[in-house]
């Protein structure tokens, strides 16, 4: 069913950007439209794992700086019958994780040292599975193509404004007056940015579900999206708040605010995400609920105070 509810939301997305071609300049706009956008999308698919990496610092690492850390990643990765992602650290204080990459044959995940320093190794192993599951289920190269259509209808608006508003009919007429061009300015992104949350909040709730059965712990990661969700509200994460296209990439929303499982959150509200995994631990038969630990500063990781490889 989310597979379902995510292909209708993509092609209606893809609708609402042909939609905002066609006002602006008819039927030649909508396809210059559309092949601006396949330009986009085409690099998009070639640097986009590279660029978000860039812009939140992470670094490599191997067996020899992260053991401990690449260990799980591989030892996961030939569970979910994966070829082992690239390892990346970022030096962020706030736990947080996400991965990226075009296909699992091209894929990264990162996490960073406040995750290390503040999760069990279960709870670790739960958040690793469930970026697993984003890569298995191509959904890094989904939300690149959502971000990218959604950022193509915000310019098009745009220039839609610049230029007048619509393209003229037969009569000399054009398509949209002043108040249809500032609707379509302010509406059209705002829709292509429901659109978009919609997508990642489905795509949220299908990898928590994915990284249970791989880790085969739901209790793990409902317990690190707890801890993680409460520290996230009090660690600020800079480089995502430079960047807040990519927050919807993490498995916690690194951004202040928004908790509610509403249309303008780009995640569901984690009270719900543990729930459903708390129903997926019963199905599996699992005879404890999943623990909602309350974080704070004095709580040590499994690692202690210090990371595994400093």
């Amino acid at each position: 069913m989310s597979y379902l509810r995510t292909a209708i939301l993509l092609a209606g997305l893809t609708a609402l950007f042909m939609g905002v071609g066609y006002l602006i300049g008819g039927p030649n706009g909508a396809l210059i439209a559309f092949l601006f956008a396949a330009a986009m999308n085409f690099f998009a698919y070639w640097n986009a794992d590279r660029m978000v990496l860039s812009m939140h610092g992470a670094q490599e690492v191997d067996e020899n700086s992260a053991p401990e850390l690449v260990h799980i990643v591989a030892g996961l990765a030939n569970r979910a019958e994966l070829p082992v992602p690239r390892v990346y650290l970022m030096d962020n204080p706030q736990p947080n994780a996400f991965a990226t990459g075009r296909n699992p044959a091209h894929a990264a995940v990162a996490v960073t040292t406040g995750l290390l320093h503040m999760l069990s190794r279960d709870e670790l192993a739960g958040v690793i599975a469930h970026e697993l599951a984003h890569i298995r289920n191509r959904d890094t190269l989904l939300m690149t193509i959502t971000a990218t259509i959604a950022g193509a209808i915000s310019m098009l608006a745009q220039f839609g404004m610049f230029f007048g508003g619509g393209h003229r009919d037969s009569s000399g007429n054009t398509g949209l007056g002043v108040i249809g061009t500032l609707a379509m300015v302010i509406l059209a992104p705002l829709a292509a940015m429901l659109v978009q949350m919609a997508i990642s909040r489905t795509r949220e709730y299908a990898a928590d579900n994915m990284g249970a059965q791989i880790s085969g712990n739901p209790h793990g990661l409902a317990s690190a999206l707890a801890k993680i969700d409460a520290a996230a509200h009090q660690i600020e994460n800079i480089p995502a708040e430079h960047n807040p296209a990519t927050a919807h990439l993490f498995i916690i929303n690194p951004l202040s605010g928004a908790r509610m499982d509403n249309l303008f959150s780009t995640h569901p509200a984690t009270e719900n995400r543990i729930a459903a995994l708390e129903a997926f631990a019963a199905e599996m038969g699992s005879a404890r609920a999943a623990p909602r630990p309350a974080w704070s500063r004095s709580q040590a990781g499994p690692w202690g105070r210090r990371s595994p490889w400093g």
